[in-house]
């Protein structure tokens, strides 16, 4: 090849490199477009809410490449389904075209459950609706705050703040709906352990104020009530009356005996 350049004059030279630059440049045009794919337009197929499988299937039988671009999480369509493509269906393009698609994920996000009770009803619904949850069933209990949030429930438990639970979630709540106008007798805590007494005054409709418990206590539930306020009687040996949702104020003790000689003294005040 050396010789046959230095052989030939400059100019010879120079003339065979533009003829050989021009005949590539001609192939090169020729093959364009089938290169290109000239003129090959083809429809994008509609594959949204497919299985991730069928659209797969559907799209590399037409000449087109896939690529997973994202996943989501979307409670009403089923796992593994295609949420999103780009192009969109219809769109003219040429073959072998890369589509993208997004699809639903099977297994749902773990998110922390947020912070309900006290709020507001409309607050929580915002709330819930915000950090992907779903409002479930209500229910109402007599108390002071009405229409604020007094338990949250999931699975027909009570959940606390920033347990992690699936997105898409149910969420029962108890709301207050006030005091009620119905009275009623103040029960006779005196003697029962708080376990015991805290289930009698869910039943009825009461809450717990103040709990003061004595020194040593390590299991509440177990502890006696030796003081209440308001008595279940008056100065006057008549029974006292109290409103759903209103609250009652105890003392508890470790040991029954120090119940008993309490209660032989004068009512303690509850220490704030």
């Amino acid at each position: 090849m050396f010789q046959f350049i230095t052989k030939r004059p400059l100019w010879a030279n120079i003339l065979f490199a533009i003829v050989l630059i021009s005949v590539l440049l001609f192939i090169f045009l020729l093959s364009l477009n089938w290169i290109t794919h000239h003129g090959k337009i083809l429809k994008i197929p509609q594959v949204t809410g497919k299985t991730l499988p069928d659209a797969k299937k559907q799209l590399e039988n037409q000449g087109f490449d896939i690529v997973i671009q994202d996943s989501v999480y979307v409670d009403t369509i089923p796992p593994l389904n295609v949420v999103k493509q780009f192009p969109d269906a219809d769109a003219e393009v040429k073959i072998n075209r890369t589509v993208y698609l997004t699809i639903n994920r099977a297994v749902p996000p773990l998110i922390a459950m947020p912070q309900l009770v006290g709020q507001s009803f409309r607050s929580a619904e915002i709330l819930l609706k915000q950090t992907g949850l779903k409002l479930g069933d209500t229910s109402f209990v007599p108390d002071f705050a009405k229409n604020s949030i007094k338990k949250q429930l999931y699975n027909g438990q009570e959940i606390v703040f920033g347990t992690r639970i699936p997105t898409g979630s149910k969420i029962d709540l108890v709301i207050s709906n006030g005091i009620s106008d119905v009275d009623m007798s103040v029960p006779d805590l005196i003697g029962m352990t708080y376990g015991d007494a805290k289930v009698l005054m869910e039943g009825e409709g009461l809450e717990f104020s103040v709990k003061l418990f004595d020194a040593g206590i390590k299991d509440s539930a177990s502890a006696f009530i030796y003081w209440q306020s308001p008595t279940h009687l008056t100065e006057d040996h008549r029974v006292n009356r109290i409103h759903r949702g209103e609250f009652i104020d105890i003392k508890c003790s470790i040991a029954k005996q120090a119940m008993d000689s309490a209660s032989k003294g004068p009512d303690p005040q509850p220490n704030n």
